[in-house]
């Protein structure tokens, strides 16, 4: 397929995720079914259409002039790559399964409105109820930190210390363009593609199936370490889902101590005893019923609550979801998260840490539930968060934001998805 038919088909997706209100991944998945014609080479590129459009949502519907697929189509792909309306008519010519050419009128639109798109409050892209959101939580940096959540994202593995360390994996990727990550230290980056490229599928690779790596986001792995997991602790896992921090919470303790494994949702639990047995991981139990942690209450060295949240952390990779998130649903998380955090703390020891994380930017769902539990319960109490990201990070002090009641991680600052940790002491 030639640029005008990728462009045609991006257009179709997403007049189906608009009009039938569904993900981006259930659209492209359901066009792939139907269109079998189409190489990897070709759904790649037709998929950073679709994401290009929905990362870029705002500044491509100020551009373009109107909120179609069409304008969404054109406008992201004009912003992502940074090519010219003109341009772009002349790549479509001759193309007969391409959308009909930019007409004069939107030609005139683009060009007038373009730069406005790419440089203005309007390239942040976040929903526009979300801006009060975003303004608390960066101040004057929160048009940037938009912007960056805008972008197109890496591609991030851990490599698997139990098995090979990280320079055994970045042999072993060599081929990818891998490079060893930043902060984190077994991460491992696949740098974000461009133009029409796309990702290599690492998980097909023999090291993936010898347990070598797993893929998971730096800003992931960067929590990980600063809960300070150490070999012979007992943990709990609150919030283990499928188990990206679990396992890497058994590669710092060497399978020494013991991970208590729990997720209310048995159906998010379901694929950790698959990745558990691959990663080589020996000392962690899994636990489906709550009722079964009965006797860990008041003994656990560590709880980590990695709590169900908005995602606004994660908006590069399912840029979908931003414009599907309400108001109703932030209160909803907020609200789960205070019930998961008060069921939480009775696990931990006199003396024990509490962490709390989220995958979101918002401090109403970070920095104000971690001051609400000590409210809430005095004997926790924050820990000095500038003193462990010293030592876990010093050569770094300046990338990450380090306040009282926790460290917050951004794709403008640390190059990772959006997270937050907190450690509460219990005295």
């Amino acid at each position: 397929m030639r640029l005008g038919g990728r462009l045609a088909a991006a257009i179709d997706i997403l007049h189906d995720i608009e009009t039938r209100h569904r993900p981006a991944s259930d659209a492209m998945r359901d066009w792939g079914l139907s269109h079998r014609f189409a190489g990897a080479g070709d759904r790649a590129a037709i998929g950073n259409f679709v994401y290009d459009a929905l990362r870029h949502r705002r500044g491509a519907a100020l551009a373009y002039g109107e909120e179609t697929p069409r304008g969404l189509a054109i406008g992201g792909h004009l912003l992502e790559t940074g090519s010219t309306p003109e341009e772009l008519n002349k790549a479509l010519a001759g193309d007969r399964f391409a959308p009909p050419l930019l007409s004069a009128e939107e030609l005139l639109a683009l060009n007038t409105r373009l730069e406005e798109a790419r440089t203005g409050p309007i390239s942040a892209n976040v929903p526009e109820w979300c801006e009060p959101l975003m303004r608390e939580a960066f101040s004057e940096a929160w048009a940037e930190e938009g912007t960056a959540l805008a972008g197109r994202p890496p591609l991030d593995m851990r490599a698997n210390r139990l098995k090979a360390p990280r320079e055994k994996v970045l042999t072993a990727l060599s081929h990818t363009g891998a490079q060893a990550a930043t902060l984190a230290s077994s991460g491992v980056r696949i740098p974000p593609v461009a133009g029409n490229g796309r990702h290599p599928n690492v998980q097909v690779q023999p090291a993936f199936r010898k347990g070598w790596f797993e893929v998971q986001d730096e800003g992931s792995q960067v929590v990980a370490e600063l809960t300070g997991a150490a070999p012979g602790e007992q943990i709990l896992d609150f919030c283990a889902g499928a188990g990206g921090k679990t396992l890497a919470i058994s590669a710092m303790m060497e399978n020494k101590g013991q991970i208590h494994a729990y997720d209310a949702d048995r159906h998010r639990l379901a694929p950790i005893f698959d990745r558990l047995k691959r990663a080589g991981c020996r000392n962690v139990q899994v636990v489906a019923n709550e009722a079964a942690l009965a006797p860990l209450e008041g003994r656990m060295d560590l709880v980590v609550v990695d709590a169900p949240c908005t995602g606004s952390g994660t908006w590069r990779r399912r840029p979908d979801a931003k414009w599907r998130l309400t108001a109703q649903q932030l209160e909803a998380r907020m609200t789960e998260q205070r019930a998961i955090l008060d069921a939480a703390a009775r696990y931990v020891r006199p003396g024990g840490r509490l962490v709390y994380i989220t995958c979101s930017v918002f401090r109403q769902e970070n920095t104000a539930q971690a001051e609400a539990l000590t409210a809430r319960m005095p004997d926790f109490s924050p820990a000095d968060h500038r003193a462990t990201w010293r030592r876990y990070f010093p050569a770094h002090e300046d990338m990450a934001r380090l306040e009282k009641w926790g460290i917050t991680l951004t794709p403008a600052r640390t190059q990772t998805d959006g997270f937050y940790f907190a450690t509460l002491k219990r005295g």
